[in-house]
């Protein structure tokens, strides 16, 4: 893996070196990693460089640290293109991974001024207000806060919630979603964000605010949802116009 004479930088060859591993699957995601020593002592490098290597894959999403325990190969980043409204239920299982949800609450509460005027109804109209944690093959990938009013979604309960709401609303309740906006924002995670997500609290986060309506222009849902940046990352075609 390491060639000393390579007029390559010892460290980037030793980051390549473990890129390939990664991608190999020689070393998989959750594995541990050998320690600096570890490495340093195998390749005949100083610990500075093995150092320097596993903090720029760090960086870069290969690996992530855990204080105390280790370095560990990290999950491949979910990579959701912009376009087209899907549920992440669809976008799961189009990746061939399980989706499944962990449902946090599901109550009914009075619509403030600002979900109100977002959702086109009465401010003080009765809405669904659900808090959950959607997860892919068992890995939390985002805490969502979703809004829906109670007079459109007649009918839902926290059984349906567990799944998807996209789906029963189509083929339940008959109306047709069309349209979507979104609205994407970094952030820390605060913390009940970072224990749903169960990552440290402070950790780099995507918030993201979408409004669906439906075929009838009507809206239909509000969702705020937090996504772990460190599984997920958001991608978008552009054209010169």
């Amino acid at each position: 893996m390491i060639q000393k004479n390579s007029p390559l930088p010892i460290y980037y060859q030793l980051e390549e070196g473990i890129k390939e591993a990664i991608q190999q699957q020689e070393l998989i995601p959750g594995e541990m990693i050998p320690s600096e020593r570890e490495y340093a002592e195998k390749y005949g490098i100083s610990r500075m460089t093995v150092r320097q290597a596993l903090s720029n894959l760090v960086n870069d999403g290969y690996l992530y640290r855990q204080r105390g325990k280790g370095t560990f190969v990290a999950h491949q980043k979910i990579e959701q293109p912009l376009q087209g409204l899907t549920s992440f239920s669809e976008d799961m299982r189009s990746r061939g991974l399980e989706p499944s949800t962990r449902v946090i609450s599901f109550t009914e509460v009075e619509a403030s001024h600002d979900l109100a005027a977002k959702l086109e109804v009465e401010a003080g109209a009765l809405l669904f207000e659900l808090k959950r944690v959607r997860l892919a093959d068992q890995l939390p990938m985002a805490y969502e806060m979703l809004y829906i009013s109670k007079e459109l979604a007649q009918g839902l309960t926290k059984e349906i919630a567990v799944n998807s709401i996209y789906d029963y609303v189509e083929n339940k309740l008959g109306l047709k979603i069309q349209h979507g906006r979104q609205v994407l924002e970094a952030s820390i995670a605060r913390k009940t964000e970072a224990e749903m997500l169960e990552v440290a609290e402070g950790a780099p986060v995507l918030l993201i605010e979408r409004r669906t309506t439906l075929d009838t222009n009507k809206p239909f849902e509000l969702v705020r949802s937090v996504y772990r940046a460190d599984r997920y990352k958001f991608t978008i075609d552009m054209e010169r116009l």
